[in-house]
């Protein structure tokens, strides 16, 4: 491989993981859903789908298409707030209700690959910040490799993917740990604060 394309791949690969490593939502959802053994495949598929069209769109120069409609993304962190700050209520009731959360082979019957794949798209589109930091910083800074600009790309979607796979997958290893229902209300306590903290920030940064 050429060293300028390898180079940019590296940097891209950098880049990626400093955006996406940071607690958020979105990884608090996937930990939970790779804890609890449920529909982890198709979440962690949705999740490095759609950072790599994120990262397309940005590597193919449409951050200034973003930038152009500030309006969209108001609507857009509109919506993704109130939807995190009731996806933190029901965290929390889970967290008051520990008989129902120890973990289980099956997972929760009352919870469905359907629900785990919607509330995945919304808790990813409906975040203002995946377009601001993977379509407009991701690709201003992936611009600023000229023709190797896809090799950056590449470079960030590898990391998306390693990221997303080994948190979605790697988070089994918690099962002895999270077969006791205590355990459970301490990473549902977790999840709580973070997509309260998150709604609550990007409906004041809207509003």
């Amino acid at each position: 491989m050429n060293s300028g394309i390898f180079s940019a791949a590296l940097a891209g690969f950098g880049a990626g993981l400093s955006l996406i490593v940071a607690i958020g939502a979105q990884n608090a959802f996937v930990l939970r859903q790779g804890a609890r053994r449920q529909a982890v495949a198709a979440v962690v598929a949705i999740c490095i789908a759609s950072d790599a069209i994120l990262i397309m769109c940005g590597v193919g120069g449409l951050g200034a298409l973003v930038s152009a409609y500030p309006a969209a993304l108001t609507v857009v962190g509109l919506a993704g707030g109130c939807f995190l700050i009731a996806c933190g209520a029901v965290a929390a009731r889970r967290a008051l209700r520990p008989a129902t959360a120890a973990l289980t082979t099956a997972g929760d019957a009352t919870a469905s690959i359907r629900t785990a794949i919607l509330v995945c798209l919304a808790m990813t589109w409906l975040n203002p910040h995946v377009y601001l930091d993977t379509v407009l910083l991701l690709g201003s800074v992936a611009a600023g490799h000229g023709s190797l600009r896809w090799a950056f790309g590449v470079g960030a979607m590898v990391a998306s993917g390693v990221w997303f796979a080994g948190l979605g997958y790697g988070a089994r290893l918690l099962a002895p740990v999270l077969s006791l229902p205590a355990a459970w209300r301490v990473l549902d306590v977790f999840v709580a604060g973070t997509m309260f903290v998150l709604g609550v920030v990007l409906l004041t940064q809207v509003a």
